[in-house]
């Protein structure tokens, strides 16, 4: 019917008000809501960077710190790995310049060695050829093996012995002893070495016993007539030097001396009655050893008397000395009491000094200085003067 038309339009237009409501309602919204994104992306952009800004804040700081922290660790931790390589490197080096020093050392040992060598071949060389009869190259070799003990005998060339020095018997004769060796209260032993020893190097070159047997009877032949040679020198009687009453006899080879002494038992006992000791190297080095140890204690001897010469002089100085200090404290006890003495005229007993003194002064004496008050102090009163101070 027309009325429920007319309600159904108005209730249509009524619902197209309401949706046009809506619809501008909606449009509100979703500006609304346009804008609150919008503000919603500021913030969030926002938010971003001051997160980012956070971050890297808090990064920054924790990487310093971090930084620093692990700058000290790795410190803790290489410090001592770095002096353990400084310590290492000094060992290095110092291994390096001992071992330098070692090679050097190595190969100074090794030109000695060499050098020790070549003596040792020109030695063997000169035995050789003193063996073999030069006789003037057997006395030289015999006088340098001589003086190669006396430097190892603890003696002084030219103090406790000498060598070649030219000497007279009573009846005018010179003679040139190898060496003399000087014992305390100038007494003297000589030495002779020019024995030969041309028999002993045939035995040591012989190829048969028969030859041996030549060359030993000869060898000890040798040294006989040396004894009775040297004898008849009289080293002992020389007239310059107050000699023992033997002479030792030096064989420069200690297997000639062994093979003499086996061979002839009794040579040694005949040469020690004609005043001759017959000596081999190693007997010759006790024998100048044991001089050297009685020297020594002569020195200590002279020493000791000097010590007690100068002990002696030092304890009369000290003497005198504790005399002058006993005078001065003497004089310096005089010089107290004067000053005892004259502190009392000064400062004791009525009319002193000091109160006369000052009652002139008070009296009207002109004075430009006063008296320390300690004097004053210390001064007795002067009871004549006791009106002034009224």
């Amino acid at each position: 019917t027309a009325d429920e038309l007319s309600k159904e339009r108005e209730k249509a237009s009524n619902l197209k008000s309401e949706f046009s409501a809506l619809e501008a309602q909606y449009e509100n919204l979703q500006e609304k809501l346009r804008e609150q994104k919008s503000d919603i992306e500021k913030l969030q952009e926002k938010f971003t960077k001051e997160f980012e800004n956070l971050a890297n804040k808090i990064l920054d700081e924790k990487s310093t710190k971090f930084t620093a922290q692990n700058k000290e660790n790795l410190d803790q931790i290489l410090k001592p790995l770095s002096e353990k390589i400084k310590d290492f490197e000094k060992k290095v080096e110092e291994v390096y310049v001992n071992d330098s020093k070692e090679r050097a050392g190595l190969v100074q040992q090794i030109k000695n060695l060499h050098e020790l060598n070549q003596q040792m071949s020109k030695e063997a060389n000169n035995l050789t050829q003193a063996l073999k009869g030069q006789t003037k190259v057997q006395g030289n070799w015999g006088e340098f093996i001589l003086e190669s003990i006396l430097e190892k005998s603890g003696l002084t060339k030219n103090r406790e012995y000498a060598v070649q020095e030219s000497l007279k018997t009573d009846d005018g004769k010179r003679f040139q002893p190898d060496v003399l060796i000087k014992l305390p209260e100038n007494k003297t032993i000589v030495i002779d070495s020019k024995v030969s020893l041309i028999a002993y190097e045939r035995y040591t070159s012989a190829e048969n016993e028969i030859e041996r047997d030549t060359a030993i009877k000869k060898h000890i032949l040798s040294i006989r007539n040396h004894i009775k040679g040297l004898s008849s020198k009289n080293y002992q009687n020389l007239y310059q030097i107050s000699s023992l009453d033997f002479v030792l006899m030096f064989l420069p080879i200690e297997p000639a001396f062994s093979l003499a002494v086996q061979q002839d038992v009794n040579l040694f006992n005949e040469a020690f009655e004609k005043n001759i000791v017959i000596v081999s190297p190693s007997t010759l080095l006790a024998t100048l050893r044991t001089i050297a140890s009685i020297w020594k204690q002569e020195y200590q001897n002279k020493y000791a008397l000097e010590i007690a010469k100068q002990g002696g002089a030092l304890y009369d100085k000290f003497v005198g000395f504790v005399e002058d200090l006993i005078a001065i404290g003497s004089r310096i006890d005089l010089t107290k009491d004067s000053y005892t003495n004259a502190m009392k005229k000064l400062q004791e007993g009525s009319g002193n000094l000091i109160r006369r003194a000052e009652r002139i002064k008070k009296l009207g004496a002109k004075a430009t200085k006063s008296l320390p008050q300690s004097v004053l102090n210390n001064a007795d009163e002067d009871d004549n003067f006791s009106l002034l101070d009224r």
